[in-house]
């Protein structure tokens, strides 16, 4: 559904008139809101594959600090790869790579590890690689990311949409109040048990996410 489609579907779960643009009036532009709240707290409870996306680092030689662009500051990686020779980055911790980078010397080579050091300019997250590169290799990062605020009447949502409805509705009848109909509490229960499904659901096409291996 797009963002308007949304909103007059909440609308018509409350029985008020559907509208044209979100914002063509202050009820309408009040359950956008809600919308893009519950999209927020979708987004935030699993890990969605159609939130992912490959983020692509090209090392210089000699430089270790690079930003993950696009990724803003709300995102979580689930693999980090050089491509170049086919090997796995580390995420270690800050205070091991700042030693490694400033108590030594550091020799170039291959980057095999990475930490996650402040934002660019842009609001992106920047990463230090270790060692420093030594020539040019291409390292993706694959990440989750969520879609930004919906604010364009036909943008897609791209999380499960009835579960964005859903949760603005519930939203919905909490700020006006019971009217004789489903009651808040009713309403977001059942969101809850279809979020419940749909990550449970979605869950079953990557074990990865629910399987542990000691180290």
């Amino acid at each position: 559904m797009t963002y308007l489609e949304l909103v007059n579907d909440v609308l018509t779960r409350l029985r008020e008139t559907n509208v044209s643009t979100v914002s063509e009036t202050t009820y309408s532009a009040l359950i956008g809101k809600f919308v893009n709240d519950a999209k927020r707290q979708i987004e935030d409870s699993y890990t969605w594959n159609c939130l992912s996306q490959t983020i692509t680092v090209t090392t210089a030689g000699g430089t270790t600090s690079y930003a993950l662009t696009g990724v803003g500051q709300k995102f979580r990686v689930m693999d980090a790869i050089n491509v170049t020779n086919n090997v796995g980055l580390t995420d270690i911790p800050f205070t091991v790579m700042n030693r490694k980078l400033n108590f030594t010397t550091p020799v170039s080579g291959v980057p095999t590890e990475y930490c996650f050091n402040g934002v660019d300019g842009n609001g992106d997250t920047k990463i230090d690689v270790y060692p420093p590169p030594d020539g040019v290799y291409t390292i993706y990062f694959d990440v989750i990311v969520p879609q930004a605020a919906l604010a364009s009447d036909g943008t897609s949502v791209k999380v499960l949409d009835y579960l964005v409805a859903q949760s603005a509705y519930a939203r919905a009848l909490i700020e006006r109040g019971e009217d004789g109909g489903t009651n808040s509490s009713e309403a977001y229960a059942l969101f809850r048990g279809m979020l419940s499904d749909a990550i449970a659901t979605e869950s079953t096409r990557y074990p990865e996410e629910t399987s542990f291996e000691a180290v």
